[in-house]
């Protein structure tokens, strides 16, 4: 019997939820990066951690983190390679809920301390 898989944390979603090649062609197969699979590659790629730093971010094995940066990276190559649409959704994930010290992407805590600010202000 396999293992249940553990959620991934996520600071934040995205802020694009896909890409469309500028040829237009190949829009009848699209390639679906999940959430979680988005995140190991921001953080990897994007903010240089390593692979055990990005594990322990997402609350997950190193193991786990390098097989979830291979399958997107794959995915990538597919969708540049081939003219492919992208579309970020789904994923096994849980968003971050701002309460973690080592959380500092701008996505939660720091996010959530200016909403409540602007919250405060538009009270009458």
């Amino acid at each position: 019997m396999a293992r249940p898989r553990k959620c991934r944390k996520v600071c934040r979603l995205p802020d694009n939820r896909g890409f469309i090649p500028l040829s237009g062609k190949g829009q009848d197969h699209v390639i679906v990066i999940t959430v979680d699979e988005y995140e190991a590659l921001r953080l990897i790629d994007k903010e240089g951690f390593s692979q055990e730093q990005c594990g322990e971010y997402m609350h997950i094995a190193r193991t786990t983190a390098q097989q979830i940066y291979n399958s997107v990276r794959k995915k990538l190559a597919t969708a540049l390679v081939d003219g492919l649409p992208i579309r970020i959704e789904g994923g096994d994930y849980q968003l971050c809920d701002g309460t973690e010290l080592e959380c500092d992407c701008n996505g939660c805590r720091k996010h959530r301390c200016c909403c409540e600010e602007i919250q405060k202000e538009e009270l009458p």
